[in-house]
């Protein structure tokens, strides 16, 4: 890292130096000396890893035979792997819309009443903490603890974890929330949620917020209010910063790392596609199935940073 900052610092010198001692050299030339540093790092740190990580997956696990398409087949075809699989699907459809839904309610909610920083506040906290974190805080929220007797052959109920303690408070028996398939997931994706719901809410309550007044009072001298006013008005109006959230907050869960190391280590069926990739590629020793892996991971993600990216533009020609 010193090095890099040093070459680039070094770089930036010479280039500021020749822009004031030439005068006339060429615009063209100026360009390509302040992007020169810029394409450099961005080929050596993005475009040839990525290149190499699809060349690693055409071949076998320590890179010495060539197997073609062998890790892409097991990859689609071992039911440990479809497992994976399915949970990723699970986590991005899921994910972004219970976010979304969630974010927007609550910013149609609170807009506009007396404690609204407060309110919202509250609800962009838990983006604030890093994955790591989260997963920590909600492991104690999810913690199971076996009911064993006492001192005097009575089964005691104090749990460790918040939901379980509440259950036991209602009568019920504590649930091991994290280990029972496929429902474990589920008490996944609530973590993942909880994070982004809080950026799902203030994006989409900037777009609210920036609907003209005009079109509000003319809905509401037509008659429209309530549901009618959010259905007809709120959600048509905002419709490009929802597919914005959708797709940001998609290729966000595609990516999930942290939260499933965490809490389960993908163990219990609840692996997804990037923790799979790191287990297969340092864990299990095996670098071509990690690096095609890694690769569908990549291949999964395009469609939507070029859907995102042309909803923004057209965004801007409407503007």
């Amino acid at each position: 890292m010193v090095v890099a900052v040093l070459m680039f610092v070094v770089v930036m010198g010479v280039i500021l130096l020749a822009v004031d001692r030439i005068k006339r050299m060429p615009a063209w030339a100026v360009t390509a000396a302040f992007l020169a540093p810029t394409l450099l790092f961005l080929t050596f740190g993005l475009l040839y890893p990525g290149v190499r990580t699809m060349y690693a997956s055409f071949f076998n696990r320590n890179g010495s035979e060539f197997v073609g398409l062998d890790n892409y087949v097991t990859a689609f075809t071992q039911t440990e792997f479809q497992i994976v699989l399915r949970n990723t699907a699970l986590w991005v459809i899921l994910v972004p819309l219970l976010s979304t839904l969630f974010g927007l309610v609550y910013a149609v909610l609170v807009d506009r009443t007396r404690f609204e920083r407060f309110a919202k506040t509250l609800m962009f906290l838990p983006m604030s903490i890093s994955l790591v974190g989260a997963s920590v805080i909600w492991r104690f929220m999810y913690e199971y603890r076996a009911l064993l007797p006492d001192a005097e052959g009575n089964p005691t109920n104090e749990q460790t974890g918040l939901l379980n303690q509440i259950l036991v408070w209602f009568g019920g028996e504590p649930q091991q929330f994290l280990l029972n398939a496929p429902i474990n997931n589920f008490f996944l994706i609530a973590v993942m949620v909880w994070i982004q719901s809080g950026f799902a809410m203030t994006i989409l309550s900037a777009a609210i917020k920036a609907i003209p007044d005009d079109i509000v009072e003319a809905a509401r001298l037509d008659g429209l209010t309530g549901v009618k006013m959010f259905r007809y008005i709120t959600v048509p109006s905002i419709r490009p910063a929802l597919v914005v959230v959708l797709t940001t907050i998609a290729m966000a869960t595609l990516k999930v790392f942290d939260i499933v190391r965490t809490m389960t280590g993908g163990n219990f069926n609840t692996s997804v596609v990037a923790n799979e990739f790191y287990t297969q590629s340092f864990r299990a020793g095996n670098a071509g199935l990690g690096a095609a892996l890694a690769t569908v991971l990549f291949i999964l993600v395009i469609p939507l940073v070029v859907y995102n990216v042309r909803q923004m533009r057209l965004a801007e020609e409407i503007r």
